[in-house]
């Protein structure tokens, strides 16, 4: 095969991939790989395989990949970015780990180890590639910020604090890094008590991940969504539940491991309930696996669904699962925690009819002001205003589905949960069939060695504090705009 009609037949197979048409695009890698055995074709085919379904092909192709050309740091990196994309969080560190091991001189290599450890992983543990990425390059910006990162969750906050004010004096070229470092200052600012400082440093974070989109028009689409999601859950029956189990009864399922979901709106204390809860030796717990996007998220629950495909799905939701969390799942309660998945409950309840559901509760202007403080990408750019705004869709969503007839549900709310551990894990953990376990008192002793997001790897690893509760009240007067916004859900929850 000549060079352009090998080119001619891969842009084929993307075309296939991008429209879908997963099985022949299958067919036609399988044939491009025969005539071209390379690394990064073999990561492609892996991903095609993946989209269709298929994670132990794409694992296969994956080590073919590796096989092929062992000694390429690039293949090996873009198998590390795969199995990111899917929250296979542990197989990413072992692949940015080889990586940084083959060419410890290569800044590249080391710093997405040390990222990757610091997003999911201890602050000891990312030292040692940070060290190695300043021997390399002590002036990197993107280096600098994430040395300060790791002070700052060291408690090192003078020597954080002097780093980042040195970048931002100096100047910082890269936007995103220079959006990080005001995040970062911000974090600072706010654990030494100058509330509006820390509001300036957010203020201007904002306003710089607005520089890189289309603000008005990415809110323009949220808001679009959220309406056809609201439209589409209302308008189902509240006996829903009645009619898919009539459509989809027991004796039908493939068997499956007891399924529960642990969501609420996002930084409600999901992932301190999960930790409690997943150190119990009967479940098996995954900190925002990527097993329900995967599988779930697009299943229309608006039209009739077959058997088959029913079945399909929850096959292929399980044995992600399985690969995320990287242990059997037999004899153990799946426990999904993600705040996502909370407004494609529908979904999860199409495919999971015995679903058992933890919804994590949180006084709204923690959770707002929580969440405002967090780097991330997908809502960086969103004032208070959005974010309050999206917040109580979220609660409205969840305010409707727990109306309907035969739902397995259960609340539970941070302020107890930090007050108590104990009584409100064991409540939890009732619900969910089983027993309090000893190892479930020192549940941050467990989480030492799994991977965390790093949003909350410092608060789950250690006993609780109570810091967070009413920490709202420090920053009354910037919430004020959004307080009216908030004021329905406050109630509905039972906020005063």
């Amino acid at each position: 095969m000549n060079s352009s009609f090998f080119e001619k037949k891969l842009n084929k197979a993307r075309q296939l991939m991008q429209q879908r048409n997963l099985p022949e695009a299958l067919k036609l890698y399988a044939r491009l790989v025969k005539e071209a055995p390379k690394g990064e074709l073999y990561v492609e085919y892996g991903h095609a395989a993946l989209l269709s379904g298929d994670i132990d092909l794409a694992e296969r192709l994956w080590e073919k990949a590796r096989s092929v050309e062992s000694g390429n740091v690039q293949v090996i990196f873009q198998i590390a970015a795969e199995y990111q994309k899917i929250g296979l969080h542990a197989k990413a560190r072992a692949f940015y780990a080889e990586a940084a091991k083959k060419e410890p001189d290569n800044l590249l290599a080391q710093f997405a180890l040390a990222s990757k450890l610091a997003e999911i992983s201890s602050v000891k543990e990312a030292r040692v590639p940070m060290k190695r990425c300043l021997e390399l390059d002590s002036a990197n910006e993107e280096v600098r910020a994430l040395s300060a990162q790791l002070d700052r969750r060291e408690n090192k906050l003078a020597e954080a604090e002097k780093q980042l004010r040195d970048m931002l004096t100096a100047g910082v070229e890269d936007p995103a890094t220079r959006c990080n470092c005001h995040f970062e200052l911000a974090q600072i600012l706010d654990r030494t008590k100058r509330y509006d400082e820390a509001m300036a440093a957010l203020t201007e974070a904002k306003n710089l991940a607005r520089q890189s989109l289309n603000a008005e028009s990415e809110m323009q689409a949220l808001a679009k969504w959220r309406e056809t999601i609201t439209r589409t859950t209302k308008a189902l029956p509240k006996n829903i539940l009645d009619t898919w189990n009539k459509s989809f009864p027991e004796r039908v399922r493939t068997t499956a491991q007891p399924v529960a979901l642990l969501g609420g709106p996002a930084r409600s204390g999901a992932t301190l309930l999960e930790k409690v809860l997943g150190a119990h030796p009967s479940v098996a717990a995954d900190d925002e696996a990527r097993a329900f996007q995967d599988t779930l998220a697009l299943t229309d629950v608006t039209a009739p669904i077959p058997v088959a495909r029913l079945n399909i799905l929850r096959e292929r939701y399980l044995k992600m699962f399985g690969k995320a969390l990287g242990s059997s799942l037999v004899g153990k309660i799946v426990l999904d925690k993600n705040p996502q998945p909370t407004i494609f409950l529908p979904a999860f309840l199409r495919v999971f009819p015995k679903l058992r559901t933890l919804i994590a509760l949180r006084d709204p202007r923690d959770a707002i002001l929580s969440l405002y403080f967090q780097s991330r990408s997908s809502s960086n750019f969103l004032p208070l205003e959005q974010l309050a705004q999206h917040y109580a869709f979220v609660v409205d969503i969840w305010l409707t589905i727990r109306e309907w007839e035969g739902l397995a549900f259960t609340e539970v709310r941070y302020e107890n949960l930090v007050a108590d551990v104990k009584k409100e894990g064991e409540r939890a953990t009732k619900f969910l069939g089983l027993e309090w376990h000893k190892d479930q008192t020192k549940f941050y002793e467990k989480n030492l060695d799994q991977p965390i997001m790093s949003a909350n790897y410092d608060d789950v690893t250690r006993p609780v504090y109570t810091r967070s509760v009413g920490r709202w009240k420090n920053y009354e007067k910037h919430l004020a705009p959004i307080l009216p916004i908030l004021e329905p859900c406050c109630k509905k929850l039972g906020y005063t």
